[in-house]
């Protein structure tokens, strides 16, 4: 099993983000696309703007919906979901999909404290 960090870019693999690098690539302008695979209730609570949601039992018939040729950053509550979610995704023609390491959650502690946190 692939060790995951907590700093840094990406992982050893390249599976995962922080969220501190992932606003930074966001604030740069890098295209991404921000998959959310949290239910419809989860996104309705708190969400990342500019997320696309896409509940992780739909996502195998949504594929058309989501770019191949950039990276997709994948998101769910603590990111264990879209952990399971980008190697999926990794499996089905989507080689830069990556893990929101901390998820939606993460995101609310470090990033945007105003996120309602559940």
């Amino acid at each position: 099993m692939p060790q995951h960090t907590t700093s840094g870019e990406h992982d050893s693999d390249g599976i995962q983000i922080e969220p501190v690098v992932l606003q930074e690539r966001l604030i740069r302008g890098d295209k991404l696309t921000l998959v959310d695979v949290r239910q419809g209730w989860e996104h309705n609570i708190c969400q990342i703007p500019g997320s696309k949601l896409i509940p992780l039992d739909d996502l195998p018939q949504q594929l058309e919906q989501l770019p191949s040729d950039q990276p997709l950053v994948v998101i769910c509550h603590h990111g264990m979901r879209s952990f399971h979610a980008t190697l999926w995704l990794r499996q089905n023609g989507f080689p830069q999909a990556i893990n929101l390491a901390g998820g939606v959650d993460a995101w609310a502690q470090k990033i945007d404290g105003s996120l309602a946190r559940y």
